[in-house]
């Protein structure tokens, strides 16, 4: 396909046969996150279509596509990042538990504790390693200081960073290393008590050690909260996810179980990607 999509080829509805086997009165998976019938522009141009997505509770959920088809603002619509960005525009809905997080009565500080975000490169504060960790839960009200030490070392534990680190919490974080600034900033995320933590290509800055680090922090996570990941490598998505979707020019082409997408995809788009035959 010399790297280029046949325009004439159809997108069909993305196949949801967990959803299929739900409607036969069979409850397979709980869905955390909703989006239905999303669009979404930056000014006049539309960069995501009538999505219709289910993220299951608990569990790991790959975004994948090629550069610029929408992955990234789609995660960023899940907490509300994008209403920072001028001239912008969504219609339809994004539901957490059923509610939608668009409606007027929504606390947006509140929303983006419930969601939280690992971003592409780390990004600590210029502060120390205990300090980051603290940063989230002082800011919403958190005081006593037995509680905060133990809800910084408890997420250090869960973002499997406290070993390395208990005997260095004054330390400035930025003497880390990069795949421990990107631990510690999943456990900034963490002391706040999310349900949801969305992670937008987190491996890409930092090199493979630092990555299978990352990875199996994620498999872990999804023990206790909701997990979606964006990430350009098939690999990556094969590895540590249970549901994968995936988008082309800003459509949701299939979501499915990831075992199925990567061995037998019902769209011949989805398996000229994963192949590597375009994108």
């Amino acid at each position: 396909m010399d790297g280029k999509i046949n325009p004439q080829v159809k997108i069909e509805t993305p196949t949801l046969n967990f959803l299929s086997e739900e409607k036969r009165g069979k409850t397979i998976e709980k869905a955390k996150i909703e989006t239905r019938n999303l669009n979404f522009f930056y000014g006049s141009k539309q960069v995501l279509k009538n999505i219709n997505l289910l993220c299951p509770e608990k569990k790991v959920t790959a975004i994948i596509g090629p550069s610029g088809c929408g992955k990234s603002t789609f995660i960023r619509l899940l907490n509300r990042m994008n209403d920072i960005i001028p001239a912008t525009r969504l219609e339809g809905q994004v539901l957490i538990d059923g509610e939608n997080i668009y409606s007027p009565e929504i606390d947006v500080v509140d929303l983006r504790r419930r969601v939280g975000m690992v971003f592409q490169k780390p990004n600590p504060f210029p502060k120390s390693i205990f300090e980051n960790v603290a940063y989230g839960l002082r800011i919403n009200g958190v005081k006593k200081k037995e509680e905060i030490y133990w809800r910084v070392e408890k997420s250090l534990k869960e973002a499997a960073l406290w070993d390395e680190v208990k005997d260095r919490l004054k330390d400035n974080a930025l003497c880390l290393s990069g795949g421990q600034q990107q631990r510690l900033c999943i456990a900034r995320a963490l002391a706040v008590e999310p349900e949801i933590i969305l992670f937008d290509e987190p491996c890409s800055a930092i090199d493979p050690i630092a990555t299978a680090k990352i990875e199996e922090l994620i498999i872990r996570l999804k023990q206790n909260y909701t997990v979606i990941i964006v990430t350009h490598n098939m690999q990556q998505a094969a590895r540590v996810s249970d549901f994968t979707a995936f988008l082309w020019l800003g459509e949701l082409v299939e979501f499915d179980r990831t075992e199925k997408i990567f061995t037998n995809p019902a769209n011949k788009l989805t398996e000229d990607y994963i192949t590597g035959r375009f994108g």
